[in-house]
């Protein structure tokens, strides 16, 4: 398996179909984040950011690879495995972009609460930030898994629900990953930070189950 990843992730960075889910990334963090801002409230932000481009790099990588490489990979390896591979090498991508996210907003932003009373503790937020970077790379890649083949094959349909999928998530409150997010923002008003445990697990169950259901049918469909 983690050949057939490695594999993807060639694939991947060759195509250079990374490039707009990476901007936009970039965008989204320079634009939304500047110098001087607390870092709770950033660190959230660069959560949220992270989910639409998670749920773009897996329909990257479900997508890119040629219909006869697809067809020969799964015929040597199975088609379970082989779209497996491929939701993995989007989530691994994602999982990238967090962390340097992540790494950024800990340097430019200022470890106080929005009023600037208390100071935050860079470790733990650090920690919290990705967690929840994390939880919402595991929901992106769920979305993405969802909204892209094996069960949709349209181009149109899957771009449209893939985005309307990722914004649905980042707003509904029962949603782990606007639960990850909406903790670190109301933390920078008090300075505790919290720890994303159970958006967490929960978005690494999601991401589970829709990879599980998305292998299946790629194993059905062929």
């Amino acid at each position: 398996m983690s050949a057939l990843v490695r594999y993807q992730l060639a694939l991947l960075l060759r195509s250079q179909r990374w490039l707009p889910p990476l901007l936009l990334y970039a965008v989204c963090v320079g634009v939304g984040l500047q110098a001087g801002q607390p870092l709770l409230d950033s660190l959230g932000f660069a959560a949220a950011a992270l989910l639409p481009v998670a749920a773009w790099l897996v329909r990257v990588c479900v997508t890119g690879e040629p219909e006869s490489a697809r067809h020969c990979a799964a015929a040597a390896l199975g088609p379970a495995r082989t779209h497996l591979a491929s939701v993995l090498a989007g989530f691994l991508s994602s999982a990238v972009l967090g962390a340097a996210g992540t790494a950024v907003v800990l340097v430019i932003s200022d470890p106080h609460t929005t009023d600037g009373a208390t100071r935050v503790p860079l470790l733990p937020a650090a920690g919290a930030g990705l967690l929840a970077a994390l939880a919402c790379a595991l929901f992106g890649t769920a979305v993405g898994a969802l909204c892209n083949r094996p069960l949709l094959h349209s181009t149109g349909w899957a771009v449209c629900s893939t985005m309307l999928a990722a914004l649905l998530v980042l707003v509904v409150g029962v949603s782990p990953a606007n639960a990850a997010v909406r903790g670190l923002v109301t933390a920078s008003h008090d300075g505790a930070v919290p720890v994303p445990w159970l958006p967490f697990a929960v978005s690494c169950g999601v991401a589970a189950a829709a990879t599980a259901v998305a292998c299946a049918l790629a194993s059905r469909r062929r």
